[in-house]
């Protein structure tokens, strides 16, 4: 199995978590983006819209990190980050989505504004990062009451809802979001269980 990305790209670190998680043995071709390799013409035939990661498994092609981590968990010997019961799958679909569609886009714009944005030599727009932070109180509050229920999303079972959350996160952590984050107990402490796992460890580089 070949994963074509970067190893600071918050999408390829799904995919990485996961393959870690698994155990999996696995080719990391690290694409530049700052000199828009995954714009080639290569990276384009496996990855059309011209994004990272993408990954080819024995002729196998497929994009988008949160179909990726599905793919892998399903076809990778080792332990399960999927449910088995139907509940159990449903609630974990629901909190990638929430990633997904709510939790994603302000932390991702705080992270890009703060950290990315600056590291190409532009301005972070402070105006788009208080906004973010508006909407991310929200979703934490969410995220903090649920949290307070179990040690993961789904649960005692580390699952890929959680994984989903680790890579924004973690770069949240060097922004001025994170006192908002570590300020919910119930996110706090799970913050605390999971990025000290020893598979996001080696993804993170700690």
């Amino acid at each position: 199995m070949k994963i074509y990305g970067s190893a600071m790209s918050t999408c390829t670190r799904r995919v990485l978590a996961t393959l870690a998680e698994k155990q999996a043995s696995y080719e990391m071709v690290e694409l530049d983006f700052r000199k828009g390799e995954h714009k080639s013409a290569e990276n384009l035939a496996r990855q059309p819209l011209g994004q990272m990661p993408s990954l080819e498994d024995n002729g196998f092609v497929l994009f988008e990190s949160r179909a990726m981590m599905r793919y892998i968990d399903e076809t990778v010997t080792g332990h399960a980050l999927t449910p088995r019961d139907p509940k159990g799958r449903a609630l974990m679909e629901q909190w990638i989505s929430v990633e997904s569609d709510d939790y994603n886009p302000a932390i991702s714009t705080i992270v890009g504004q703060e950290l990315f944005v600056p590291m190409m030599g532009g301005k972070t727009d402070t105006a788009k990062v208080e906004e973010a932070k508006t909407k991310l109180k929200g979703v934490v509050a969410v995220l903090d009451k649920h949290l307070a229920k179990g040690p993961h999303f789904v649960g005692d079972q580390f699952t890929l809802a959680d994984v989903t959350y680790l890579p924004y996160t973690e770069y949240a952590m060097n922004t001025s979001a994170k006192d908002m984050l570590l300020g919910h107990a119930g996110f706090a402490a799970w913050w605390k269980r999971v990025s000290e796992r020893a598979s996001w460890k080696k993804v993170a580089g700690k």
